[in-house]
Protein backbone atom coordinates (compact mmCIF):
# COMPACT_ATOMS: atom_id res chain seq x y z
CA UNK A 1 0.00 0.00 0.00
CA UNK A 2 3.07 2.23 0.12
CA UNK A 3 2.41 5.46 -1.72
CA UNK A 4 -1.13 4.36 -2.63
CA UNK A 5 -4.31 5.89 -1.22
CA UNK A 6 -5.86 2.45 -0.78
CA UNK A 7 -8.94 0.62 -2.05
CA UNK A 8 -11.95 2.30 -3.59
CA UNK A 9 -15.25 2.45 -1.77
CA UNK A 10 -18.29 1.59 -3.89
CA UNK A 11 -19.44 4.53 -5.95
CA UNK A 12 -22.84 6.10 -5.70
CA UNK A 13 -25.06 5.78 -8.79
CA UNK A 14 -23.69 7.74 -11.72
CA UNK A 15 -25.55 9.84 -14.28
CA UNK A 16 -23.99 11.93 -16.98
CA UNK A 17 -25.27 15.43 -17.46
CA UNK A 18 -25.21 17.38 -20.69
CA UNK A 19 -22.19 19.26 -19.34
CA UNK A 20 -20.13 16.09 -18.88
CA UNK A 21 -20.39 15.91 -15.11
CA UNK A 22 -21.69 12.98 -13.07
CA UNK A 23 -24.22 14.25 -10.54
CA UNK A 24 -24.58 11.97 -7.54
CA UNK A 25 -21.18 10.38 -8.19
CA UNK A 26 -18.11 10.31 -5.98
CA UNK A 27 -14.92 8.28 -5.75
CA UNK A 28 -13.39 7.59 -2.33
CA UNK A 29 -9.97 5.99 -1.96
CA UNK A 30 -9.21 4.83 1.55
CA UNK A 31 -7.30 2.32 3.62
CA UNK A 32 -10.26 2.16 6.04
CA UNK A 33 -13.40 1.41 3.97
CA UNK A 34 -16.44 2.77 5.78
CA UNK A 35 -19.68 3.36 3.88
CA UNK A 36 -20.63 6.12 6.31
CA UNK A 37 -18.32 8.42 4.34
CA UNK A 38 -20.74 8.16 1.41
CA UNK A 39 -23.40 9.87 3.54
CA UNK A 40 -21.50 13.18 3.63
CA UNK A 41 -22.74 15.83 1.14
CA UNK A 42 -19.89 15.51 -1.38
CA UNK A 43 -22.02 17.14 -4.11
CA UNK A 44 -21.94 20.42 -2.16
CA UNK A 45 -18.97 22.84 -1.86
CA UNK A 46 -17.38 22.44 1.57
CA UNK A 47 -18.12 26.06 2.50
CA UNK A 48 -21.85 25.31 2.07
CA UNK A 49 -22.08 22.09 4.10
CA UNK A 50 -25.13 22.18 6.41
CA UNK A 51 -24.72 22.79 10.10
CA UNK A 52 -26.11 19.42 11.15
CA UNK A 53 -23.15 17.71 9.44
CA UNK A 54 -20.47 19.91 10.97
CA UNK A 55 -18.76 19.52 14.34
CA UNK A 56 -18.12 22.54 16.56
CA UNK A 57 -14.34 22.35 16.78
CA UNK A 58 -11.69 25.10 16.76
CA UNK A 59 -10.02 25.53 13.38
CA UNK A 60 -6.61 26.94 12.63
CA UNK A 61 -5.77 29.30 9.78
CA UNK A 62 -5.50 27.54 6.41
CA UNK A 63 -5.15 28.59 2.78
CA UNK A 64 -7.68 25.86 1.99
CA UNK A 65 -11.30 25.46 2.98
CA UNK A 66 -11.31 23.11 6.00
CA UNK A 67 -14.29 21.84 7.97
CA UNK A 68 -14.85 19.29 10.75
CA UNK A 69 -17.70 16.88 10.10
CA UNK A 70 -19.38 13.98 11.86
CA UNK A 71 -19.12 10.69 10.00
CA UNK A 72 -21.01 8.13 12.02
CA UNK A 73 -19.38 7.79 15.43
CA UNK A 74 -16.22 9.71 14.55
CA UNK A 75 -15.25 13.26 13.65
CA UNK A 76 -13.15 13.95 10.55
CA UNK A 77 -11.39 16.99 9.12
CA UNK A 78 -12.11 17.64 5.46
CA UNK A 79 -9.84 19.83 3.32
CA UNK A 80 -10.60 20.83 -0.25
CA UNK A 81 -7.64 20.80 -2.63
CA UNK A 82 -6.64 19.50 -6.07
CA UNK A 83 -6.48 15.71 -6.64
CA UNK A 84 -2.69 15.57 -7.03
CA UNK A 85 -2.02 17.28 -3.70
CA UNK A 86 -4.74 15.31 -1.91
CA UNK A 87 -3.19 12.00 -3.03
CA UNK A 88 0.34 13.17 -2.25
CA UNK A 89 -0.57 14.35 1.24
CA UNK A 90 -2.56 11.20 1.97
CA UNK A 91 0.36 8.96 0.96
CA UNK A 92 2.84 11.10 2.91
CA UNK A 93 0.74 11.04 6.08
CA UNK A 94 0.36 7.26 5.81
CA UNK A 95 4.14 6.87 5.62
CA UNK A 96 4.59 9.18 8.61
CA UNK A 97 2.13 7.05 10.56
CA UNK A 98 4.10 3.91 9.77
CA UNK A 99 7.26 5.69 10.90
CA UNK A 100 5.67 6.61 14.23
CA UNK A 101 5.81 10.37 13.63
CA UNK A 102 3.26 12.46 15.59
CA UNK A 103 0.79 13.48 12.88
CA UNK A 104 -2.88 13.33 12.04
CA UNK A 105 -4.21 10.02 10.72
CA UNK A 106 -5.21 10.09 7.03
CA UNK A 107 -8.61 8.60 6.31
CA UNK A 108 -9.33 8.99 2.60
CA UNK A 109 -9.07 10.92 -0.66
CA UNK A 110 -12.34 12.00 -2.28
CA UNK A 111 -12.40 12.81 -6.00
CA UNK A 112 -14.93 13.00 -8.86
CA UNK A 113 -17.23 15.27 -6.87
CA UNK A 114 -19.97 16.91 -8.90
CA UNK A 115 -22.78 19.27 -8.01
CA UNK A 116 -26.34 18.33 -9.03
CA UNK A 117 -25.80 20.67 -12.00
CA UNK A 118 -22.74 18.73 -13.13
CA UNK A 119 -20.06 21.19 -11.99
CA UNK A 120 -16.82 19.52 -10.90
CA UNK A 121 -15.85 20.28 -7.28
CA UNK A 122 -12.36 20.18 -5.72
CA UNK A 123 -10.96 16.94 -4.38
CA UNK A 124 -10.93 16.47 -0.61
CA UNK A 125 -8.46 15.02 1.85
CA UNK A 126 -10.13 13.45 4.90
CA UNK A 127 -8.19 12.95 8.14
CA UNK A 128 -9.34 11.75 11.54
CA UNK A 129 -9.84 14.45 14.13
CA UNK A 130 -7.05 14.35 16.72
CA UNK A 131 -8.93 14.13 20.02
CA UNK A 132 -7.89 16.50 22.84
CA UNK A 133 -5.90 18.63 20.39
CA UNK A 134 -6.06 22.37 19.80
CA UNK A 135 -4.72 24.79 17.19
CA UNK A 136 -2.36 27.31 18.73
CA UNK A 137 -4.83 30.20 18.51
CA UNK A 138 -7.44 28.30 20.52
CA UNK A 139 -4.92 27.84 23.33
CA UNK A 140 -4.76 31.62 23.65
CA UNK A 141 -8.50 32.22 23.72
CA UNK A 142 -8.10 34.08 27.02
CA UNK A 143 -5.08 36.01 25.75
CA UNK A 144 -1.45 34.99 25.12
CA UNK A 145 1.14 34.44 27.85
CA UNK A 146 4.92 34.31 27.57
CA UNK A 147 5.26 30.91 29.27
CA UNK A 148 2.67 29.26 27.04
CA UNK A 149 4.23 30.70 23.87
CA UNK A 150 7.61 29.31 24.90
CA UNK A 151 6.16 25.87 25.64
CA UNK A 152 4.48 25.83 22.23
CA UNK A 153 7.65 26.65 20.29
CA UNK A 154 9.63 24.10 22.33
CA UNK A 155 7.08 21.43 21.32
CA UNK A 156 7.29 22.54 17.68
CA UNK A 157 11.11 22.39 17.79
CA UNK A 158 10.97 18.82 19.13
CA UNK A 159 8.54 17.82 16.37
CA UNK A 160 10.77 19.31 13.66
CA UNK A 161 13.75 17.38 15.04
CA UNK A 162 11.78 14.12 14.92
CA UNK A 163 10.70 14.85 11.36
CA UNK A 164 14.21 15.69 10.21
CA UNK A 165 15.68 12.61 11.85
CA UNK A 166 13.17 10.58 9.83
CA UNK A 167 14.15 12.27 6.56
CA UNK A 168 11.00 14.40 6.31
CA UNK A 169 11.37 17.83 4.71
CA UNK A 170 8.32 19.86 5.71
CA UNK A 171 8.60 22.89 3.47
CA UNK A 172 5.84 24.76 5.32
CA UNK A 173 6.77 24.81 9.01
CA UNK A 174 4.44 26.90 11.14
CA UNK A 175 2.33 26.88 14.27
CA UNK A 176 -0.75 26.96 12.02
CA UNK A 177 0.20 23.63 10.46
CA UNK A 178 0.54 22.01 13.88
CA UNK A 179 -1.88 20.76 16.53
CA UNK A 180 -1.03 20.63 20.22
CA UNK A 181 -2.03 18.35 23.08
CA UNK A 182 -1.42 19.14 26.73
CA UNK A 183 1.51 17.17 28.16
CA UNK A 184 2.00 17.57 31.93
CA UNK A 185 2.61 21.30 31.91
CA UNK A 186 4.13 21.26 28.44
CA UNK A 187 2.72 20.47 25.00
CA UNK A 188 3.09 17.66 22.48
CA UNK A 189 3.04 18.78 18.84
CA UNK A 190 1.49 16.95 15.87
CA UNK A 191 1.96 17.65 12.18
CA UNK A 192 -1.31 18.52 10.43
CA UNK A 193 -0.44 19.75 6.93
CA UNK A 194 1.96 17.64 4.84
CA UNK A 195 0.99 19.01 1.44
CA UNK A 196 4.48 20.37 0.72
CA UNK A 197 6.32 17.61 2.61
CA UNK A 198 8.82 15.21 1.11
CA UNK A 199 10.34 12.05 2.60
CA UNK A 200 13.99 11.36 1.78
CA UNK A 201 16.45 8.69 2.98
CA UNK A 202 18.32 11.52 4.72
CA UNK A 203 18.03 15.30 4.70
CA UNK A 204 20.88 17.54 3.62
CA UNK A 205 22.03 20.39 5.85
CA UNK A 206 20.54 22.74 3.26
CA UNK A 207 17.10 21.17 3.50
CA UNK A 208 17.17 21.27 7.29
CA UNK A 209 18.41 24.86 7.22
CA UNK A 210 15.64 25.98 4.88
CA UNK A 211 12.97 24.39 7.08
CA UNK A 212 14.38 26.08 10.17
CA UNK A 213 14.68 29.51 8.57
CA UNK A 214 11.12 29.17 7.30
CA UNK A 215 10.05 28.22 10.82
CA UNK A 216 11.84 31.27 12.22
CA UNK A 217 10.01 33.60 9.81
CA UNK A 218 6.57 31.99 10.05
CA UNK A 219 6.52 31.68 13.83
CA UNK A 220 7.59 35.30 14.33
CA UNK A 221 4.80 36.41 11.99
CA UNK A 222 2.21 34.21 13.69
CA UNK A 223 3.12 35.51 17.14
CA UNK A 224 2.91 39.10 15.84
CA UNK A 225 -0.59 38.38 14.48
CA UNK A 226 -1.52 36.77 17.79
CA UNK A 227 -0.40 39.83 19.76
CA UNK A 228 -2.19 42.21 17.39
CA UNK A 229 -5.40 40.25 17.78
CA UNK A 230 -5.01 40.22 21.55
CA UNK A 231 -4.66 44.01 21.64
CA UNK A 232 -7.81 44.41 19.53
CA UNK A 233 -9.70 42.14 21.94
CA UNK A 234 -8.49 44.11 24.96
CA UNK A 235 -6.19 41.46 26.49
CA UNK A 236 -3.23 42.51 28.63
CA UNK A 237 -0.07 41.37 26.82
CA UNK A 238 2.51 43.13 28.98
CA UNK A 239 4.25 39.86 29.93
CA UNK A 240 4.43 38.45 26.38
CA UNK A 241 7.93 38.03 24.95
CA UNK A 242 9.11 39.58 21.72
CA UNK A 243 8.07 37.59 18.58
CA UNK A 244 11.64 37.53 17.31
CA UNK A 245 12.92 36.25 20.65
CA UNK A 246 10.31 33.50 20.43
CA UNK A 247 11.45 32.48 16.93
CA UNK A 248 15.09 32.61 18.07
CA UNK A 249 14.17 30.30 20.94
CA UNK A 250 12.63 27.87 18.46
CA UNK A 251 15.85 27.76 16.44
CA UNK A 252 18.05 27.48 19.53
CA UNK A 253 15.96 24.62 20.95
CA UNK A 254 16.05 22.81 17.61
CA UNK A 255 19.82 23.22 17.27
CA UNK A 256 20.42 22.02 20.85
CA UNK A 257 18.30 18.91 20.34
CA UNK A 258 19.80 18.14 16.94
CA UNK A 259 23.34 18.45 18.32
CA UNK A 260 22.58 16.25 21.32
CA UNK A 261 20.97 13.58 19.17
CA UNK A 262 23.45 13.45 16.30
CA UNK A 263 26.88 14.86 17.22
CA UNK A 264 29.89 12.56 17.30
CA UNK A 265 31.85 12.57 20.56
CA UNK A 266 35.45 11.52 21.07
CA UNK A 267 37.07 10.67 24.40
CA UNK A 268 39.92 8.64 25.85
CA UNK A 269 39.70 4.96 26.77
CA UNK A 270 39.68 5.77 30.49
CA UNK A 271 36.52 7.88 29.99
CA UNK A 272 34.37 4.98 28.86
CA UNK A 273 31.75 6.04 31.41
CA UNK A 274 30.88 8.85 29.00
CA UNK A 275 29.23 6.32 26.70
CA UNK A 276 26.68 5.55 29.42
CA UNK A 277 26.42 9.26 30.24
CA UNK A 278 25.57 10.11 26.62
CA UNK A 279 22.81 7.49 26.54
CA UNK A 280 21.47 8.78 29.86
CA UNK A 281 21.34 12.35 28.49
CA UNK A 282 19.41 11.19 25.47
CA UNK A 283 16.98 9.26 27.69
CA UNK A 284 16.41 12.40 29.75
CA UNK A 285 15.53 14.23 26.53
CA UNK A 286 13.00 11.48 25.80
CA UNK A 287 14.95 9.49 23.21
CA UNK A 288 16.26 5.93 23.06
CA UNK A 289 19.43 5.01 21.18
CA UNK A 290 18.37 2.24 18.83
CA UNK A 291 21.74 2.05 17.08
CA UNK A 292 25.11 3.76 17.47
CA UNK A 293 28.60 3.49 16.00
CA UNK A 294 31.45 3.15 18.48
CA UNK A 295 35.00 3.03 17.09
CA UNK A 296 38.43 3.11 18.70
CA UNK A 297 41.10 5.10 16.89
CA UNK A 298 44.55 5.93 18.31
CA UNK A 299 43.48 5.02 21.82
CA UNK A 300 40.32 7.14 21.69
CA UNK A 301 36.63 6.19 21.47
CA UNK A 302 34.41 7.80 18.87
CA UNK A 303 30.68 7.57 19.58
CA UNK A 304 27.96 8.68 17.19
CA UNK A 305 24.25 7.82 17.53
CA UNK A 306 22.95 6.38 14.26
CA UNK A 307 19.27 5.81 15.07
CA UNK A 308 17.53 7.60 17.93
CA UNK A 309 13.90 6.90 18.71
CA UNK A 310 11.62 9.38 20.55
CA UNK A 311 9.29 8.22 23.33
CA UNK A 312 11.68 6.76 25.92
CA UNK A 313 9.44 7.47 28.92
CA UNK A 314 6.25 6.78 26.96
CA UNK A 315 7.41 3.28 26.05
CA UNK A 316 8.65 2.58 29.57
CA UNK A 317 5.32 3.59 31.14
CA UNK A 318 3.39 1.52 28.62
CA UNK A 319 5.59 -1.50 29.31
CA UNK A 320 5.02 -1.20 33.06
CA UNK A 321 1.34 -0.24 33.12
CA UNK A 322 -0.16 -0.51 29.64
CA UNK A 323 -1.07 3.20 29.76
CA UNK A 324 -0.71 5.45 26.74
CA UNK A 325 0.73 8.89 27.52
CA UNK A 326 2.80 11.69 26.03
CA UNK A 327 6.45 11.94 26.99
CA UNK A 328 6.19 14.48 29.82
CA UNK A 329 3.07 12.85 31.22
CA UNK A 330 4.87 9.51 31.23
CA UNK A 331 7.88 11.04 32.94
CA UNK A 332 5.64 12.51 35.67
CA UNK A 333 3.72 9.27 36.25
CA UNK A 334 6.92 7.21 36.36
CA UNK A 335 8.22 9.57 39.04
CA UNK A 336 5.10 8.95 41.13
CA UNK A 337 5.46 5.19 40.66
CA UNK A 338 9.08 5.38 41.83
CA UNK A 339 8.06 7.49 44.83
CA UNK A 340 5.38 4.96 45.80
CA UNK A 341 7.94 2.17 45.65
CA UNK A 342 10.43 4.11 47.73
CA UNK A 343 7.89 5.14 50.39
CA UNK A 344 5.75 2.01 50.76
CA UNK A 345 7.36 -0.89 48.92
CA UNK A 346 11.15 -0.58 49.16
CA UNK A 347 12.94 -3.43 47.43
CA UNK A 348 9.89 -4.55 45.46
CA UNK A 349 10.52 -5.01 41.71
CA UNK A 350 9.50 -2.02 39.59
CA UNK A 351 6.97 -4.05 37.60
CA UNK A 352 5.07 -5.00 40.79
CA UNK A 353 5.21 -1.43 42.14
CA UNK A 354 3.74 -0.20 38.86
CA UNK A 355 0.81 -2.61 39.15
CA UNK A 356 0.21 -1.52 42.75
CA UNK A 357 0.30 2.12 41.61
CA UNK A 358 -2.34 1.35 38.99
CA UNK A 359 -4.57 -0.19 41.66
CA UNK A 360 -3.94 2.32 44.45
CA UNK A 361 -3.49 5.60 42.54
CA UNK A 362 -4.54 5.57 38.89
CA UNK A 363 -7.77 3.57 39.14
CA UNK A 364 -9.19 5.44 42.18
CA UNK A 365 -8.50 8.77 40.47
CA UNK A 366 -10.23 7.82 37.22
CA UNK A 367 -13.15 6.18 39.05
CA UNK A 368 -13.72 9.46 40.90
CA UNK A 369 -13.97 11.41 37.63
CA UNK A 370 -17.38 11.06 35.97
CA UNK A 371 -17.52 10.22 32.23
CA UNK A 372 -18.58 13.76 31.21
CA UNK A 373 -15.59 15.18 33.09
CA UNK A 374 -13.22 12.75 31.35
CA UNK A 375 -13.97 14.47 28.06
CA UNK A 376 -12.16 17.57 29.28
CA UNK A 377 -8.63 16.13 29.34
CA UNK A 378 -6.81 12.93 28.46
CA UNK A 379 -6.60 10.39 31.33
CA UNK A 380 -2.84 10.77 31.80
CA UNK A 381 -3.22 14.56 31.93
CA UNK A 382 -5.99 14.29 34.53
CA UNK A 383 -3.86 12.02 36.72
CA UNK A 384 -0.88 14.36 36.36
CA UNK A 385 -2.98 17.36 37.40
CA UNK A 386 -4.46 15.47 40.36
CA UNK A 387 -0.95 14.57 41.55
CA UNK A 388 0.11 18.21 41.23
CA UNK A 389 -3.04 19.30 43.07
CA UNK A 390 -2.35 16.77 45.84
CA UNK A 391 1.12 18.23 46.27
CA UNK A 392 -0.33 21.76 46.42
CA UNK A 393 -2.94 20.80 49.02
CA UNK A 394 -0.36 18.91 51.10
CA UNK A 395 2.01 21.89 51.11
CA UNK A 396 -0.81 24.21 52.13
CA UNK A 397 -1.99 21.84 54.88
CA UNK A 398 1.54 21.07 56.10
CA UNK A 399 0.85 17.34 55.93
CA UNK A 400 0.15 14.64 53.33
CA UNK A 401 -3.32 14.86 51.82
CA UNK A 402 -4.95 11.61 50.73
CA UNK A 403 -5.38 11.03 47.01
CA UNK A 404 -9.18 10.66 47.27
CA UNK A 405 -9.37 14.03 49.01
CA UNK A 406 -7.17 15.64 46.37
CA UNK A 407 -9.16 14.27 43.45
CA UNK A 408 -12.50 15.40 44.92
CA UNK A 409 -11.16 18.91 45.44
CA UNK A 410 -9.51 18.97 42.01
CA UNK A 411 -12.69 17.93 40.18
CA UNK A 412 -14.79 20.52 42.02
CA UNK A 413 -12.35 23.43 41.97
CA UNK A 414 -10.36 22.88 38.77
CA UNK A 415 -11.70 20.34 36.28
CA UNK A 416 -15.33 21.46 36.43
CA UNK A 417 -14.31 24.88 35.09
CA UNK A 418 -12.24 23.50 32.21
CA UNK A 419 -13.60 23.38 28.64
CA UNK A 420 -14.26 20.07 26.95
CA UNK A 421 -11.11 19.44 24.88
CA UNK A 422 -11.91 16.01 23.52
CA UNK A 423 -14.07 17.24 20.67
CA UNK A 424 -15.93 20.43 21.41
CA UNK A 425 -14.08 23.60 22.40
Amino acid sequence: MKGSPGPHLPLAPQHRSARGGRPGSVSIQTAFPDPVLLELPWDTPLEQWPEHVLAALPRGISRHVVRFARAGEKVVAVKETVPHYARHEYATLRRLQRMGIPSVVPDSVVTDRYTPEGELLPAALVTDHLSFSLPYRAIFSAGPSAATVERLVDALASLIVQLHLSGFYWGDVSLSNTLFRRDAGAFAAYLVDAETGEIHPKLTDGQRGYDIELARTNVAGEIMDLLAGAVEEGHDIADVVDPFEVSDRLVATYEFLWRELTVEESFSMDERWRVVERVRRLNELGFDVEEASMDTVDGRIRLRPQVVEPGHHTRRLQRLTGLGAHENQARRLLTDIAQLGQDLYPGLPEELVAQLWMREVFSPIMEAVTPPMRRKLEPAEIVHEVLEHRWFLSERAGKDVATHTAVEDYVASQLARRPDEREVF
